[in-house]
C-alpha cells in the first residue's frame, strides 16, 4: 500500500499503526534495508537546518532509527505553538534522561520564510526547550513544505496549522497521531510503548 495514502487515512486517535507494511523487524536484512530506503524516499532526505545552524538530512539525521515526537510550529505564533511547546516541556520533564537517548523531539517550522535558525533558537530558549534531544527544524521553504506535506500536516494558511503530535518508532515504521487534548502522562505512555517495540525486535 502507498505510504502517502496510509498517512492521509490515519484517523485522529491516541495511537494507531501507520504502516505495518513497512515494519521489517522480523524480516531479513535485505528486506529491512529495502524498507528503510522506501521510507527515506517517501519522507525525503532533503536538507534542513536546526536551531544551532547545523545542516541535516531530514531522514538520515532527524528520523532514522529513532523514536520521535513531532510537532509543527511557527515562531510568531501567539497561541497554539507556545501551548504545544509548554505541553512538550512537561512531557520532557517526565521522560528525564530518556530525552535525547531513547526519544527525540522534533519541532518543524511551517513558516520557514520567517523562521531562521536564530528565530527558532530564540523561540526554543524563551520556552525552555533549547536542549539536546529537541531539534527545532527550519530551512529552505520548498524543502520544509515538501516534508510537512509528506507528514500529512500541510496547510496553506500558517495560522491554521495542525496542532496534532506525530509520534513514531521509525525503525519499526509504527506511526501514531496524538490529539492536542491528550495529557502529558498519556503522551509519555505512548512513547514508552514505542520504545518497547525496539526491545521486542530481533
Amino acid at each position: 500500500m502507498d505510504i502517502k495514502k496510509l498517512i492521509a487515512a490515519i484517523p485522529v486517535v491516541f495511537a494507531l499503526s501507520l504502516s505495518p507494511a513497512l515494519n521489517a523487524s522480523n524480516n531479513s536484512d535485505v528486506e529491512r534495508v529495502a524498507a528503510e530506503e522506501k521510507a527515506r524516499n517517501y519522507f525525503s532526505n532533503l536538507e534542513v537546518i536546526d536551531q544551532d545552524g547545523q545542516t541535516l538530512q531530514f531522514y538520515d539525521d532527524v528520523l532514522k532509527d529513532k523514536v520521535v515526537v513531532i510537532n509543527f510550529i511557527f515562531t510568531n505564533c501567539q497561541g497554539a505553538c507556545p501551548l504545544m511547546t509548554q505541553n512538550l516541556t512537561m512531557v520532557r520533564d517526565m521522560l528525564g534522561v530518556e530525552l535525547g537517548k531513547d526519544i527525540h523531539f522534533v519541532s518543524i517550522s511551517i513558516d520557514p520564510v520567517r523562521d531562521t535558525p536564530t528565530a527558532m533558537k530564540e523561540f526554543a530558549g524563551t520556552h525552555h526547550a533549547d536542549q539536546d534531544g529537541w531539534r527545532f527544524v527550519t530551512g529552505n521553504p520548498d524543502n520544509l513544505n515538501h516534508i510537512v506535506k509528506r507528514l500529512g500536516q500541510y496547510n496553506e494558511e500558517v495560522e491554521a496549522h495542525s496542532t496534532l503530535l506525530l509520534a513514531a518508532n521509525v525503525r519499526t515504521a509504527h506511526w501514531t497521531k496524538i490529539p492536542p487534548n491528550v495529557p502529558p502522562n498519556g503522551i509519555v505512555q505512548q512513547l514508552r510503548m514505542l520504545i518497547e517495540e525496539d526491545a521486542a525486535a530481533p
